[in-house]
This record gives C-alpha cells, sequence and structure tokens, in this order.
C-alpha cells in the first residue's frame, strides 16, 4: 500500500512530502527517513488516487539500486550496524518501492533475520544472481565488499544502458515518424488512389495491394491500430521475462552487434563474480556453483556448472577450461589460456579479474559507438520504408498507360 508521510521541521517549520510502498504506518516512518528533529503525519493512498501515484512516482530503478548497495557498503566499511547502514539509505533512494524495501529490511533485521533471507523476500528487485552473492558474502564475511562489488558493477552496467538507450533515440524518432506517414496516407493518399486503380482495373503489384490492405483496416477497423501499439507495450513490459528464457537468449547470441554486447555483459559479470568469491576463500567449487546461478544468459550459467562438476572429479580449472571452451565462444580458446597462465604463476582472482576488466572496458567502447552503428541502419531501414511506400504508390501508374492505350489499338 503507498503511504504520504508528510515531515516538518521542528525548528524552521519547512515541510516536503515523500511516499512509502509498504504496509504499516511504523515501517513508513523507516522508508521515508524522518529524523529526530522532524515530525511527521502519515496519510494512506488508496483507490484511483493510488493508480495516479504509482504511475507519476518514480520507479524502482538501475540508479536506485546502485545507490542502495554503494551507500550500504561504504556504510558497512565503516562498521556502522547493518540496521543504521540501511535507515541511512532511507533519504538516498528515489522510489517509494525502495524505501518500503528498506523499511521492510530493516524490520525483518530487527526481529532477528539474516540479511540475505530478508533480501530473498524481494526478489523481483533483487534478483536471484545479487541474492547469491549476498549469501556467499556473508558466509565469507565479506559482505561490505560484496555490496561495494555489486554497486560498482551495476553502476557500470547502468552507465552502459544510459548510453544504448542515448543510441536508441534516433532511430526510435525514425521509426515513430515512419509509422506516422502510414498512417496518415493510409487515410488520406492511400484511398483516392484506390478509387483510380478501380476504376482502370489495373493489375495491382503486391506492395500496392499490402498497403491498400493497411488503409482498409485503419479506415473501416480503426481498433487494429491499437493491435502494434498493446503489441508494443506488452513486449516492454514483459522484457524481462521474455529475455531470461533460453530461446530468446541464445536468439540474442547470434544477433549481429546484439551478440557482441550480451555475451561480453554476461562474460564480465561472472568472471567478476568468480574473482570475487575466490578472493573472499570461497572454495573453488562452491565458487563455480555459485557463480552459475549468478550468470544471467543460461550459457555462462551451463559453463560454469559442468566446470563445477569437473572440478568435483578432480580435473583443474584449466582442464575444465579446455573441455568446455565452446560455451565461451570465439574468445573460448584465449581465455583457457589465460586461466592456464593463471595456474601457472599462482596469479587465478588477478588474471579473472583482468578477464572482467577487459569485457568491460570493451563493453564501454561499444556503448560510446552505438549510435555510430545504429545510423548507418537506420538510414538503411528508412531507405527501405521510403522505396517500399514509391513502390507501392506508383508501380500501378506504369500501368495506367495500358489500361487507357490497350495493345493492338490504333
Amino acid at each position: 500500500m503507498l503511504k504520504k508521510v508528510s515531515i516538518t521541521n521542528v525548528h524552521t517549520g519547512s515541510a516536503h512530502e515523500t511516499y512509502v510502498d509498504t504496509d504499516s504506518h511504523e515501517k513508513a516512518l523507516i522508508g521515508s527517513g524522518v529524523a529526530p528533529n522532524e515530525t511527521a503525519t502519515i496519510e494512506d493512498i488508496v483507490g484511483f488516487d493510488e493508480t495516479v501515484h504509482r504511475i507519476t512516482l518514480p520507479k524502482g530503478s538501475l540508479d536506485d539500486r546502485v545507490t542502495f548497495f554503494g551507500g550500504l557498503a561504504r556504510c558497512l566499511e565503516r562498521n556502522i550496524s547493518i540496521i543504521k547502514s540501511l535507515q541511512l539509505q532511507a533519504n538516498r533512494v528515489k522510489s517509494p518501492k525502495y524505501r518500503g524495501i528498506i523499511a521492510d529490511l530493516v524490520y525483518d533485521l530487527s526481529i532477528g533475520e539474516k540479511f540475505s533471507d530478508a533480501i530473498s523476500k524481494h526478489p523481483s528487485v533483487f534478483p536471484k544472481e545479487l541474492l547469491s552473492l549476498i549469501i556467499a558474502g556473508e558466509e565469507a564475511g565479506q559482505l561490505p565488499a560484496v555490496c561495494r562489488r555489486i554497486g560498482g558493477s551495476q553502476k557500470k552496467t547502468a552507465r552502459i544502458l544510459k548510453k544504448l538507450k542515448t543510441g536508441m533515440i534516433y532511430p526510435a524518432v525514425v521509426l515513430t515518424l515512419g509509422v506516422v506517414v502510414i498512417i496518415i496516407m493510409s487515410y488520406t493518399l492511400v484511398p483516392a488512389m484506390q478509387k483510380l486503380y478501380d476504376s482502370l482495373k489495373v493489375t495491382l503489384p503486391f506492395g500496392t495491394r499490402a498497403l491498400l490492405a493497411i488503409s482498409h483496416a485503419l479506415i473501416h477497423e480503426p481498433w487494429t491500430i491499437l493491435i502494434p501499439i498493446v503489441g508494443m507495450f506488452m513486449l516492454f513490459k514483459n522484457f524481462g521475462k521474455i529475455t531470461a528464457t533460453k530461446t530468446a537468449q541464445t536468439l540474442l547470441l547470434k544477433a549481429p552487434i546484439v551478440g557482441v554486447i550480451v555475451r561480453k555483459s554476461a562474460a564480465a559479470v561472472s568472471f567478476r563474480c568468480l574473482a570475487m568469491l575466490i578472493e573472499s576463500n570461497v572454495r573453488l567449487s562452491n565458487a563455480l556453483e555459485i557463480t552459475a546461478e549468478a550468470s544471467w544468459h543460461w550459457h555462462y550459467r551451463e559453463f560454469f556448472m559442468r566446470l563445477g562438476s569437473h572440478i568435483t572429479v578432480g580435473r583443474t580449472l584449466h582442464e575444465g577450461f579446455l573441455i568446455e571452451s565452446h560455451w565461451l565462444g570465439d574468445e573460448g580458446r584465449s581465455l583457457c589460456g589465460l586461466i592456464e597462465l593463471s595456474s601457472e604463476t599462482g596469479t587465478g582472482t588477478e588474471m579473472l579479474n583482468e578477464i572482467a576488466d577487459d569485457y568491460e572496458d570493451e563493453l564501454d567502447g561499444l556503448a560510446n559507438q552505438i549510435d555510430k552503428i545504429l545510423e548507418p541502419i537506420t538510414i538503411v531501414f528508412l531507405g527501405l520504408m521510403v522505396g517500399f511506400l514509391v513502390y507501392a504508390i506508383y508501380a500501378p501508374i506504369f500501368s495506367i498507360g495500358d489500361a487507357l492505350l490497350p495493345k493492338g489499338r490504333n
């Protein structure tokens, strides 16, 4: 339930409002970050008003996750209690959802639950891979370091996603304008051209028939315009669930440009996680099992699971890498060479961190060039769309002469 907390400073009288998504007034006070020199009144937001507020208020975002784990790590590294550390994050996050989660975590920890158990109650915000890292950090006594690693990796991910979104603005504008042009022509130019074509009884090419079918559907069944809109809305709404399936992840891995980004992103997360666990003195077999759970792409999840089975039967890490290198794509053999080098020199964690750094640097480079990569693709798409419209509208005109002056007429 959404709750509005009105906070007033007792010294200055200044007031502001904040919103917390939680189930009790007690938790709302925790999530609002009320200071000792402030008073607060709480109001439940219900019904249609709650719906409007949920639409307009900030959503739980990757930026909030970065802020949460970065601030938590900073506090824990200075030996501040975990409950106090969580309370200090309430005024730093922006969304009501994260404020409510902080309140829930503080409450669960106050009644004696472990941090990992409290985190596990919010899988939509803290997915399985993050939970695996937090459990490993608790077991190894390295929770501050784990939170620091999570905050740092999520910050890099957020930076790359922002660059990708910026690069997608131009293609999105072009695509939207193209759809709008087709809709406008379907209501105006195409019906007029259809009358001409019908009167001349000209055989129409496929492109023209397709454009006429679109025009007919929009004019006589205007509700059909909702189909692509609803389809795109459902796609973006369920994009995370769709990309979590093996089929979608395999297709993304084979896609040009996108496949490179997906593979490097999954590899960077996985190798960084493995390095951190080994640095924390977690047994190699357990570290590989946790890394497998933390890998968001099923190729890397399968790779580390199989790698763990090789370690269990007594093979070395390098031997396991050689056997399963096909899961790592074209770079599998070179990675095997690096692992062999690390095993000979005793620099395993250093080499794993170096691999993760290389992948992240390459991702940064790709993200910086994404607009240059997408621009020619957008131009080609725009050219194809314009070409289709020109062909569909004007191709029948070349047959008008035959219709007006039939062959054999003197």
